[in-house]
């Protein structure tokens, strides 16, 4: 790694050298992931909702009736963890479980009309938090950086 490329990489608290760090991919991608789930777990504490909830809400929507292993498959979630998950947006009233029209053993997943109303604010929030971030890249960032990043998860 040249050192133009350290130029752009934050410094540590404290004059602590962060060494060869700055220029690894996912020691970069960590510390942004961090800040920007920092800023959207702020943002969606208005509405009371944490961004697995918020990404559980989004794939209920696109897709009413899917079971919860479809969803928590789709979401790369454990299937023993998204059963809590479901279970809190159940108790919240923001979606409900029905019989499934496929299988008889499962239940399809749907939004409550507070759980749609609930999601249509979340989502306002969530696009005033990607255009903070868009900012932050400028102009055409966001489009550069979106096809990198998939590019990783191939």
């Amino acid at each position: 790694m040249d050192n133009d490329e350290d130029r752009d990489a934050p410094a540590a608290p404290n004059g602590v050298s962060l060494g060869p760090l700055p220029g690894f991919i996912g020691y970069a991608l960590r510390r942004a992931q961090l800040v920007i789930f920092d800023d959207f777990i702020r943002t969606l504490e208005t509405v009371d909702l944490r961004p697995a909830y918020f990404s559980t809400l989004i794939i209920i929507d696109e897709n009413p009736g899917l079971n919860q292993s479809e969803v928590s498959a789709a979401l790369g979630v454990q299937r023993t963890n998204f059963v809590t998950m479901v279970d809190h947006l159940e108790k919240r009233n923001l979606i409900e479980r029905r019989p499934s029209k496929k299988d008889r053993r499962s239940y399809a997943l749907h939004l409550t009309e507070e759980g749609r109303t609930l999601l249509d604010k979340a989502r306002q929030l969530q696009a005033e938090h990607e255009a903070r971030f868009a900012r932050k890249l400028g102009p055409n960032g966001r489009e550069q950086l979106l096809p990198l990043l998939w590019k990783l998860v191939e």
